[in-house]
This record gives C-alpha cells, structure tokens and sequence, in this order.
C-alpha cells in the first residue's frame, strides 16, 4: 500500500514542471517584447528632440545683424526663424513636421516640431501610433 500511495504521489508532480517552464517562457517572452517597445519609443523622443535641437539651433543663426551706435546687435525675427527651421525640419525630417518655430524675444529662438511613434513589435494594441512632440529654445550667439 505504501508503494503504491509513493508511486501514485510521484504521477501527479510530473507534468507540473513543463507547465511551469512554458509559463515562465510566455512571460519572458513579454517582458522582451515590452522592453523592445519602450527602447523603440525612448530612441523616437530623443530622435525627435534632437531635430528640436536642430531647428532651433537653425533658427537662432538666421538673425539680422544691425548697429545701435558703436555696438553690433544680432536680432531676429519670427519669420527668419521659422524658414531656417522650416529648412532644416525639411532636410532632416523623417516624418516629423514643424509646429510652430518663432522667437518670443528676438534674442532666442524657439521650435516645435511633431511625429507620430508606431511601435514594432505590439502594434495591435497602439494601432493609429503614438503622438509625440518636442519644444527646443536656442539663443544666437550675439548679444
């Protein structure tokens, strides 16, 4: 009886180890699947502040240079800043488009630029994308 009691106990645990295995490997496989998306989503924000950056920077280098007195003076204007970053959203783009590009005090330069994020791994649960969007300031170098 006691054989009997240790071989049937020893049936019941032998399937439970492969349940066990597949379960771990259907949640290792997510978490992989997961972290693909969230790095793919991290490298589009920084792509996109980067083309920020640029037309920002583009826009801030596209001032007039004018004289009061004996003193030089770089100023710019709204439109002067948006061709510039306009120019470079254009060449450098990659899907993203120019939101508004201005200077709120003729001294620096602002950029907005926006794309949309489509994940490559889980797209049945962000179908349409992701709307993202960056804001960069940039001030010319003279004063």
């Amino acid at each position: 009886m006691k054989r009997l009691r240790a071989v049937l106990a020893r049936r019941d645990d032998e399937g439970s180890v492969l349940i066990l295995t597949l379960g771990y490997a259907i949640l290792a496989i997510a978490t992989v699947l997961v972290c693909v998306d969230a790095t793919s989503l991290y490298l589009a924000q920084k792509r996109l502040d980067g083309l920020a950056d640029a037309a920002a920077l583009a826009g801030a280098d596209g001032f007039t240079l004018t004289t009061t007195g004996a003193e030089p003076r770089a100023e710019l204007d709204s439109e002067g800043v948006r061709a510039q970053a306009q120019a470079i959203v254009t060449q450098i783009g990659g899907g993203a488009v120019l939101v508004s590009a201005g200077t709120p005090d003729g001294v620096s330069a602002r950029a907005t630029v926006a794309g949309t994020w489509h994940p490559p791994v889980m797209t049945i649960f962000v179908p349409d994308g992701l709307a993202l969007q960056a804001t960069a300031t940039s001030r010319t170098a003279l004063r």
